[in-house]
């Protein structure tokens, strides 16, 4: 994207484009029109050049990664998302896993004297597997690795073991920050607007509750990531919709890290019907997102999702973050027909990954600290994945 945003000003001819252009350049923020407009009217370049743009204002060439694992403690949920080709029904559960408080952390343990920094928990929603299951989970894990940070439990769970035990949010949203719940993964958010909401997802936690609990997250200090399910039935007013309720609730308490654009796929559930969106799609989405979403520090691109080739190239449009290493340990999008069959990386595959597009590789913890800049950093092979991995 070596398109200057000078040149792009003076040789685009839609007036609306232009003083969309003028608006980036300025840092002043878009309006909702304006975000339509960028999906209706915007050819890609356009789109990528601008957010491009400002990702090298906000980051240069930085795009970090982090040391993660993933554990899926069932796949056994009591919702029946549309969309969704990793649960089974509780119905069902005999077509599905459900992992004791010892086997996950019999697989924190085996990453002892590994330099990971965070392990993300999230699953199906299972009946049995409530508040006090999940405490003594996470105060298990903080007993035996204090430093590893627990980012886990989607709005969609917590709405559930909140109201099962009877308890607010906010109460909820305590007793786990005290356990040793570190931060919230941006999941179950799909799509705000009700009218798709209801066709997609119709039996979980709507919008405003999704909102509510991250709003009660960050009033405790604590700091969470944002999704949107993209490229199903919904329309291009309906992602600005979903985009404008959470750059309004950045505003108010600056708590999102990240936002994270998922792409839906149609493997194996019950919406494969409806097309998957092309590469092109994806690209001007990421694009939009940074152009929109002006006070989210970071976007995402969640490599296993997109595929390698992908990830690599939505560094131009936007993205400065890839997410991390994952080791083999997330199945919720390989079972609905993602790209990576087997989502691990090594830290050296990722860095390299990062340096074959010009782009500066940096190791962070959750919350965007940064654990090792890689920029400058030539290893032998075989000695980089001995220190490293």
């Amino acid at each position: 994207m070596s398109t200057s945003i000078d040149t792009l000003i003076n040789t685009t001819t839609d007036p609306g484009l232009k003083k969309i252009a003028e608006k980036v350049r300025q840092q002043i923020r878009i309006s909702d029109e304006e975000g339509v407009a960028l999906f209706e009217k915007a050819s890609l370049p356009f789109v990528g050049a601008l957010a491009n743009f400002i990702r090298e204002r906000l980051h240069g060439d930085t795009t970090y990664f982090n040391r993660n694992f993933h554990i899926e403690p069932t796949n056994v949920c009591v919702f029946s998302c549309k969309f969704c080709s990793y649960s089974r029904l509780y119905a069902k559960k005999e077509e599905g896993w459900e992992l004791s408080i010892d086997q996950m952390l019999d697989i924190v343990k085996s990453y002892d004297g590994k330099p990971i920094t965070e392990v993300h928990i999230v699953g199906g929603v299972h009946p049995k597997m409530n508040m006090a299951y999940f405490i003594e989970l996470m105060q298990k894990i903080k007993a035996h690795r204090p430093g590893l940070h627990v980012k886990a439990f989607t709005a969609v769970e917590l709405d559930y073991m909140f109201r099962k035990a009877k308890l607010t949010v906010e109460e909820g949203m305590k007793q786990l920050h005290e356990a040793g719940l570190d931060s919230l993964p941006g999941g179950g958010a799909e799509i705000f607007a009700p009218e798709i909401r209801e066709q997609i997802a119709a039996d979980k936690v709507d919008g405003d509750g999704w909102l509510q609990i991250h709003e009660t997250a960050h009033n405790l200090g604590m700091h969470t990531n944002a999704t949107m399910l993209y490229g199903h039935i919904e329309k291009y007013q309906h992602r600005i919709d979903h985009m404008r309720r959470l750059r309004e609730l950045q505003d108010k308490t600056g708590g999102f890290n990240t936002f994270i654009p998922l792409k839906f796929r149609n493997q194996d559930n019950d919406m494969s019907y409806v097309s998957e969106s092309t590469i092109t799609e994806d690209m001007r989405l990421y694009a939009i997102a940074r152009i929109y979403l002006d006070n989210f520090p970071h976007l995402k691109a969640y490599w296993p999702m997109l595929g390698r080739e992908n990830a690599q190239l939505s560094l131009s449009f936007g993205v400065n973050d890839i997410d991390g290493t994952i080791d083999d340990s997330t199945k919720i999008y390989s079972m609905a027909g993602s790209e990576e069959k087997t989502p691990a990386m090594s830290t050296q595959q990722l860095v390299t990954l990062i340096k074959q597009v010009k782009r500066k590789p940096v190791e962070r913890d959750t919350l965007y600290n940064v654990v090792k800049d890689y920029t400058n950093m030539d290893f032998d092979e075989t000695i980089f994945d001995a220190q490293l991995n």
